[in-house]
């Protein structure tokens, strides 16, 4: 076990929840008082998350949502020796990842899901149509070779992406994937829903293929974006070589940080020109205040704690 990281956990299920403001109380409650931080989002579809914690507490929390009858069958793991989270956030939404702009039936028919060893092999074939249902922010750092990048902006756009493009594809096969395995799931739904037969989905998403694929025999390229204060992660699925930019909230590489656009905590070469003058002294001050707490030693909602810190942490 290691106990000097942090347990991080990416999971989701579509199920019915039939009263999703006293599921987020009860869940709420329980990661406050078990020290876990991160995002969950609850519907009546279901519940979507991603959270940190130290290991028995995560382990806990998977106990706990297991008998409030949650099944726990697509939870992705991974490692940090920095808690990747500034806060707990739990919300009530109408989707637990939006696209349809009302919820679903869960037992709507989706796409055939695939084991990371089955996608990896229906991703070679000719006839297979292969779309990453991610944002062109995630795509940029890293893909699936030969790939479909429908350089979206936003999931619902993805929608307005199949729309388009749907009948280009009459005849093969569409693999779709995404980070986690819920965009790929909810799109996999809408694809079946317009006709097309032959739809597959990659199960647990990106970080499971991730997790259960050899560096040395893989068709993963680059980096995985994900949704925390790591912003990549590496195929090992430790910390990548990306940070978030404080202006525009994108990813920047070491080659952006060389540009004269870009200040730390402020700007990259993507957003400087877009930046209002009280943005940009808005993130300076934001910044300036960060690196005195630090220097002073202050715990701040920025503060970066390793595990014995977060131990001891009231």
């Amino acid at each position: 076990m290691n106990e000097d990281k942090f347990k991080i956990i990416a999971f989701y299920e579509f199920k019915t929840i039939e009263s999703p403001r006293e599921m987020r109380g009860l869940i709420k409650s329980f990661c406050s008082t078990s020290k876990i931080r991160g995002t969950v989002i609850i519907a009546t579809e279901g519940i979507n998350g991603t959270i940190c914690g130290l290991n028995h507490d995560i382990d806990s929390f998977l106990e706990f949502t297991s008998e409030h009858g949650f099944s726990n069958n697509n939870i992705k793991t991974s490692h940090s020796k920095i808690m990747p989270f500034y806060r707990l956030k739990v919300k009530v939404k109408k989707e637990i990842i939006t696209f349809y702009g009302e919820p679903i039936d869960p037992t709507i028919t989706r796409g055939e899901s695939l084991t990371p060893k089955d996608w990896e092999k229906i991703i070679q074939s000719d006839d297979v149509v292969v779309l990453d249902v991610r944002n062109k922010y995630e795509t940029r750092i890293g893909s699936f070779k030969n790939s479909i990048d429908p350089e979206t902006n936003s999931f619902t756009e993805f929608k307005q992406f199949i729309d388009s493009k749907i009948s280009d594809y009459h005849g093969k096969k569409i693999a779709m994937y995404c980070t986690g395995g819920i965009r790929c799931e909810k799109a996999s739904m809408y694809v079946k829903s317009l006709g097309h037969q032959e739809v597959y989905q990659l199960h647990g998403g990106i970080l499971n293929y991730l997790e259960a694929t050899e560096p040395t025999s893989t068709s993963w390229d680059g980096e995985c974006f994900v949704f925390d204060n790591r912003v990549s992660v590496t195929h090992e699925l430790n910390p990548g070589s990306y940070q978030l930019c404080s202006g525009c909230r994108e990813p920047i590489s070491s080659a952006d940080k060389q540009s004269k656009y870009y200040e730390e905590g402020v700007s990259c070469p993507s957003c400087f020109h877009d930046l209002t003058e009280n943005k940009i002294k808005g993130s300076r001050d934001r910044s300036r205040q960060i690196k005195q707490n630090n220097l002073k030693g202050r715990i701040s909602t920025f503060t970066e704690f390793n595990t014995d810190d977060y131990r001891n942490l009231i």
